[in-house]
């Protein structure tokens, strides 16, 4: 098992290194307003490409007991595309991609004539991508302290603010250090204590990509997670502290043929229009906007392998289309292949795992398990979209909010004591 985390941990290296800083970044001079001291406390956990069915499958016994004590949701349905960063964002946020603006995980926006690359440190730490009003942000603005061990847009200070506790992404810290920040927030002075810690698993995700959600080493992820997430419980009595835990994904995983893929339709003109990198989602910017119609009979007059769309077309249960497309980036024709075929841009080698497909298909869905002092026990509920996240966080914490989101508070109520 040793030999095996090993190539695991090598396998996330392989993964862009956005900063070799390793140690936690604090902003100074933050407190604690005295009203928000007594508030609860929450610990939001993100376990990437963990699949609705997984703790079943591989026999999580930490979480399946926990949320015999709470709630679990049959499936949580994640924002389309169901990819990492733009999930990550709408959990973040309450908002769907095509409204807080980060609308897959690399992307055009024709406005500032700039890529968004989920590989350039540069875009990722630029505030200006980001919409909407992260918990985080909520949190600090109402002068509650948060805390975050990795989550996308914690490490960029949107609206001028990051939480008070973060650290840059990086994969050189263990585990065990991870887990061990955690109690040290816990165990701050009360009006140094986050009441909001966001954490982020990135294990599962990575087994899941590169040997696929059947196999032996994606059960091991889910038992490292698991084992994680025990021993955050036990800490939390170890300090005394009755915490809220939340636990959700970004995105389900399904196996695609990574043997015979597509490539980019000869059709399209490269010099004409702009292609970001992708594999289950291809979107196309056109130059010049007289271009778009007839390319798009083209490609639906070739078209065998993948659907096409013009953004304007895209299902509205999506809300992906023309009319959501708040900020220009989602592009103007939308390539889906049909699984078990993807598309291969780069003609490289891709892994057999694959996730970005439709938000209602069955791999694709994410989880959603809670307990703690907030939370009824032993409730099942009916699947749900990741969007109402966010105003149950805000309700438990206590934070108030006038902004628009696309969540509603009343739509996980129930769940709540």
């Amino acid at each position: 098992m040793k030999s095996f985390w090993l190539f695991i941990f090598l396998l996330v290296g392989i993964q862009p290194l956005f900063a070799q800083d390793l140690s936690q970044q604090v902003v100074a001079g933050r407190v604690n307003d005295p009203l928000q001291s007594k508030k609860p406390y929450v610990i939001y956990i993100s376990a990437d490409g963990f699949r609705y069915d997984y703790a079943e499958r591989y026999q999580a016994k930490n979480l399946l007991a926990l949320i015999e004590k709470g709630v679990k949701a049959v499936s949580m349905k994640p924002s389309y595309p169901s990819v990492t960063f733009s999930n990550h964002y709408t959990l973040a946020t309450g908002m769907y991609p095509s409204h807080h603006g980060i609308v897959n995980n690399s992307f055009y926006d024709p406005k500032r004539h700039e890529m968004y690359v989920k590989t350039d440190r540069s875009a990722v730490s630029d505030s200006t991508w980001y919409g909407g009003l992260p918990i985080w942000v909520l949190a600090e603005q109402q002068k509650m302290l948060s805390a975050a061990f990795y989550w996308l847009g914690s490490e960029t200070a949107v609206q001028g603010v990051r939480p008070t506790y973060w650290y840059n992404f990086n994969t050189k810290i263990p585990m065990d250090t991870r887990i061990d920040a955690v109690k040290n927030w816990l165990q701050l002075p009360e009006e140094k204590r986050p009441h909001l810690i966001n954490f982020y698993f990135p294990e599962v995700d990575v087994a899941g990509h590169h040997f696929g959600s059947n196999s032996k080493e994606t059960a091991a992820a889910v038992k490292l997670v698991d084992d994680a997430v025990g021993e955050m419980v036990q800490l939390t009595k170890e300090v005394g502290l009755d915490v809220n835990f939340v636990f959700v994904s970004d995105h389900g995983m399904t196996e695609a043929d990574n043997k015979n893929t597509l490539n980019l339709p000869s059709v399209i003109d490269t010099s004409k229009f702009i292609v970001p990198n992708g594999d289950a989602l291809i979107q196309i910017y056109a130059k010049d906007k007289k271009d778009i119609k007839p390319l798009y009979k083209k490609l639906k007059a070739e078209g065998k392998d993948y659907d096409v769309y013009l953004t304007s077309k895209m299902p509205k249960r999506w809300h992906y289309r023309a009319k959501d497309n708040k900020d220009g980036r989602i592009g103007d024709i939308i390539l889906i292949p049909k699984l078990p075929k993807i598309f291969n841009l780069t003609g490289k080698p891709t892994n057999i795992g694959k996730h970005g497909f439709d938000n209602d298909m069955p791999d694709m869905q994410a989880v959603f398990y809670a307990w703690g002092p907030a939370f009824k026990e032993g409730m099942t509920i009916k699947s749900f979209e990741n969007v109402h996240i966010y105003p149950l966080l805000a309700k438990i914490l206590g934070l108030s909010y006038k902004h628009k989101i696309d969540g509603d508070v009343r739509a996980l109520a129930p769940i709540l004591k």
